[in-house]
Order: structure tokens, then sequence, then C-alpha cells
């Protein structure tokens, strides 16, 4: 039987809910005032500082929340965790990411057996198979040593590891490792992707991951095809054994596509997709770019965070308090979406990563209980890096809707410019915006202010400010492996408290699955349209209708070149019932 219980129902929610009244009639140019009050709202670990006094929050607001976590048993639920006890019900699975990343000597079970020993094992295989790769021992169905990797998966098995890829290329310890080496993604089922994936590559010298715990999402193991074929067509069928390697636990289906099953490398079902960078969906074609001893240190990091997560107190614990502020931010003062402002080039892919972390968590309707909740759970997440996104959708923020912002900054650039007669080097002028931008957004500017400073009048209303936009600072030592790894986790850990809080299950992703089951109805209409002529049927009429203009134009196939001499490619066009996918050689 479902629970009726709602953290909503309890007094500490209610409490809460009073409290926003007195939080709406304050002005953050006053809470900012209150010095005490600032230096109190801070945090600290292992170099990383948290600054959240720019959060509409007073000391009574952080007190509430605090009391709201022992409400919601955030301890247990954060213990239950750590123990491996199987808090993702509606699929009976443990949530063990933090087992990716713990030492050798680690205990964490699930079902009674320590699973460490199992994910050291496949860290260990894969630290052998990248130092045989990228010593040049492994070569291709030609002899020459492989420098090129396409990684091959979609959505948890690629988000994350460009994340953390993108992170590290510029890394100068990161960098000098992956000299001369070229790691790409592909993910999505259009052809384009394909063709942007391989663009200069050449056959012979590119290793190919296949990522798919069970070698059959549809999206990944088409693509798998697609560059099987761009393998067996260049170098023959007895090549694919030397190109390709799988990240899944199917050996059977890995055996049948033609790859070693002795190449393929594990994984577990209680590492969700949108938490498995830390297992060999990123650890393995990221050791193959930068090596292993690289991905260990961003491995390390991420367990620091784990560590700091499990023991620190919740007044000083950064994930904790995140993942409070969020909820405050949500679901009391209705603010339904956050913006991810890394001030580093190099966290690009930090906000689409954590679209996917978060909104597939928290995008929840009903409690871990199945019960409908009468709040919203989770947020939009969006961002760009700064100074990129000032000129893109800052407006908005400034003037437009109050949207909560997490400010990243980096102390040491990792790539340190400074111009001669230049007044502050490169990275001073980055950060120089970092500092200005919350400010900006805390107090924004008054109609006195601009009448000071002799404002034309019927500009003031377009230059004024109201401020009081919440946001909070984050700022790290430097962004080496390690850094990015206690990134990584501490918005893992930041998702996971929300979701304890607001009593949802953040590990599971059933919305994901309707759009697939649907796709699986309109793909066996294309074949049978494409190949047997067959009406469109058993679709509404607006769909029907977009089925009948798509299919009312038959496409030509262009198929793989079987001759390729002097750079020049011979293309056939074919009248194919099926298309085939070499779109990229024209």
């Amino acid at each position: 039987m479902a629970s009726s219980a709602l953290i909503c129902d309890t007094e500490q929610w209610k409490a809460l809910q009073a409290h926003v009244g007195a939080i709406q009639k304050t002005h953050l140019r006053d809470l900012m005032a209150d010095a005490d009050r600032c230096k109190a709202m801070t945090a600290e670990f292992e170099g990383i500082f948290l600054d959240y006094s720019r959060q509409q929050a007073t000391r009574e607001t952080i007190e509430k929340l605090l009391k709201l976590a022992e409400a919601a048993k955030l301890k247990e639920k954060i213990e239950k965790m750590f123990k491996g006890e199987k808090i993702n019900s509606t699929e009976n699975r443990s949530v063990l990411h933090v087992a990716l990343r713990a030492p050798r000597d680690a205990v964490i079970n699930s079902d009674g057996v320590n699973v460490v020993p199992e994910v050291w094992s496949v860290k260990d295989k894969i630290k052998q198979f990248s130092e045989t790769f990228r010593s040049g021992s492994w070569v291709g169905a030609t002899g020459k040593a492989l420098t090129n990797v396409v990684s091959v998966g979609i959505g948890g098995s690629f988000l994350g590891p460009l994340f953390v890829h993108t992170a590290l290329q510029t890394d100068p310890e990161a960098a000098e490792c992956a000299k001369g080496r070229q790691l790409r993604f592909l993910a999505n089922v259009d052809p384009v992707d394909v063709a942007r994936s391989i663009k200069d590559l050449d056959p012979e010298t590119t290793l190919v991951v296949v990522v798919s715990k069970t070698f059959t999402t549809a999206e990944t193991m088409l693509n798998a095809r697609t560059l099987k074929e761009w393998i067996i067509s260049s170098l023959g069928p007895q090549a694919v054994s030397k190109h390709m390697i799988a990240v899944s636990t199917n050996l059977k289906l890995v055996k049948e596509f033609g790859i070693d099953p002795n190449n393929a490398f594990a994984f577990w079902d209680w590492v969700g997709g949108r938490y498995s960078v830390c297992s060999a969906v990123g650890v393995l074609p990221l050791s193959l770019q930068y090596g292993f001893p690289i991905v260990q240190k961003f491995l390390e990091g991420a367990s620091s965070i784990d560590n700091h997560f499990h023991s620190s107190s919740f007044d000083k614990n950064i994930p904790v308090l995140l993942g409070l502020l969020s909820v405050w931010n949500v679901s009391f003062l209705g603010y339904p979406a956050r913006a991810i402002l890394p001030y580093s080039q190099a966290l690009e892919k930090l906000a689409p990563h954590i679209q996917q972390l978060s909104m597939e968590s928290n995008g929840k309707g009903v409690s871990i209980d199945g019960v409908q909740l009468p709040f919203e759970t989770g947020e939009i997440d969006f961002g760009e890096p700064g100074t990129n996104g000032q000129h893109s959708f800052y407006q908005l923020i400034h003037q437009g809707r109050v949207i909560p912002c997490d400010f990243i900054g980096i102390v040491k650039s990792q790539q340190p410019v400074y111009l001669k007669g230049e007044t502050v080097s490169n990275h001073d002028e980055l950060m120089s915006n970092f500092f200005a931008q919350p400010d900006a957004l805390a107090y924004g500017k008054t109609p006195e202010q601009l009448h000071s400073e002799k404002v034309p009048e019927h500009l003031i209303p377009h230059k004024t400010f109201k401020g009081n936009r919440p946001s909070l600072s984050l700022l790290l030592p430097q962004l080496s492996a390690y850094e990015i790894g206690q990134l990584l986790s501490i918005y893992e850990h930041r998702i996971a408290v929300q979701g304890f809080i607001w009593g949802i299950n953040s590990f599971d992703q059933w919305g994901v699955e309707l759009g697939k089951s649907l796709a699986s109805q309109v793909r066996k209409q294309l074949h049978g349209s494409r190949m047997e002529g067959k009406p469109v049927e058993g679709f509404n009429h607006s769909t029907s209708s977009l089925l009948a203009r798509y299919l009312a134009v038959r496409p030509f196939a262009i198929s793989f070149p079987s001759l390729i001499n002097n750079n020049k490619i011979h293309i056939q066009r074919k009248n194919l019932k099926a298309l085939s996918l070499d779109l990229f050689f024209l």
C-alpha cells in the first residue's frame, strides 16, 4: 500500500511556507548589509569555497531548512544509499555510483556482497588495456597503432564523459598525456552526428567504443552498426574485432556483433546511466585518451566529496546546503529554473550534463510511494560559460524572470595569459565578471541612483534593475582532474538531496520509456510503408498527416563507397528500399 505521508504535510514544511512572507518583504540589499550573516552563510572543503549569502534567505531560513532535512530523514536516506540498500524502489536496485570511485579497501555492499573489489577488477582491466592501447602495442587490422577513439553511446553514456573530456582538454597535465590523440563522441542517431564524429578520421587508426549495457539501445546500436559498416567498407569484416570494443554486460550480443567478449568492460544495474561517468562508461574512453592515472585523479576528487557529503555536518556540508537551497527556491519561493554559469570555458559541457542529471532525476510527479504530489519538483537547468552567457540570456536574468544562479569560478586558470600593457590578465578580466554579476543581480539599480547619475528621464524605467535576484558562488582553487571530479560529485549529491527532501525517487526515469515505446510503433509503420507500401494507419489525424507528408518524398540511399582512389570517392545513387548512411562522403 502506498503511504500518504508527504513532506508537505509536516510542520517543518508549513513553517517554511509561513516564513516566505517575511523573506519577500526583505531585499537582498538589506540582507547583504549584515556582515555576520554573510560570514555565516559560507562553507569550505579542500579549498572549494561556497558563498550562499546572496540567496533570499536568513540564518533563520537555514535553520528551518535543516529542520526540514531532519523531518525528511535526510541523514537516514544518505546512509541507506551508502550502505547499498535498494532505495531505487521502483526498479528494486541499489544506488551506488559512490562505489565507482571508492578506495580499493572500502566496503560497500549490495545484496550483502562488497561491490568494491568487482569495481576495481574492471578498473584494473581498463588500466591494462589503456596502457596497451596507448603504448602502440594494440594495433589495427593493417598493423597501424590506433590514435583515435569514437565513443558511441547516448544520454548518460555520452553527456557525463563529454563534460569531463571537455574540461580535461585544456588542463596542462591532461593535455600533455593526450598529445597526438583524438576522442570523439557519437550520440544522436541523426546521420549528421555520424558525419561529424568521423570527419577526417581514418578507420585504420580508429577504435570504436560501443557503450550499451544491454547492447539493445536502439539509437546506440544503429550508430554502432553504422560505424561497423564504415570500418568494414574500408578494412574488411575481419577488422571489427581489432577496431571495436564494448562497455556492456550482454556478452552474448557483444560476441554476435563481432566484438571479442574479452574486450567488453562491465558495469552494473546499481549505476544509473546519468550517474555512470565514473564507471567504464566514462573511465574507459577517458583513459584511452588521457591515460588511467589522470582518470584516477578525477575519481579521487569525486570520492573526496563523497566522503564530505557522507560525514560532514549538514550546516557545513556543501552538497546538502546546495540541495536545501534549491528546495527553498523551487518549492517555497516558486522559482522553476536554475542557471549554471561557470566562468571557465573548460566547463562548457557542465550545464548540458547537469540538465540530464537533474531533470531526469527529479522531474517527477509522484512520491516514491506513488502518491501524487501537490507541489512541483525539479527545476529547469540551463547555462553557458561566462562571459558568453552575459551576451546571451543575462538580460532575462537581470530584468525579466527571477532565476537563481550558480556562479562557478576558478582561482587559477588552466591556460593563463597576461598581455604586456594590459590592465589585468585575461583570467582576471573573466573573473572580474564572476565577482560583479552576483552583486548586480542582488543589488540592482534604483531610479534614485539613475537620477543622481543624470540619466534622461525617459530612460529611467529601462535602466532600472530591481535586484533581489538570488545566486550563489562556488570558487574552486583550480581545475585539474581532481577538481573536475569534485564538481561532478557536488552536483550529483545536491540533486540527490533535493529528491530525498521531496520524497521522490531520483534514480528511475520512467518518463523516458514512453517516448521510446511510441517511437517503436512509428518505426514499424515507416518500415511497412517503405518496404511493402502499407498505408499509414493506427495513429491520430495529426500524426497520420505528418507521416504521410514525410513518406510522400522517396529518399535515395547513399551507400558506403566501395572504391576510394586518389582521394576521389565514387558514389552510386541507388534506388534502395532501405536508407544507408554515407552522406558524410559527399
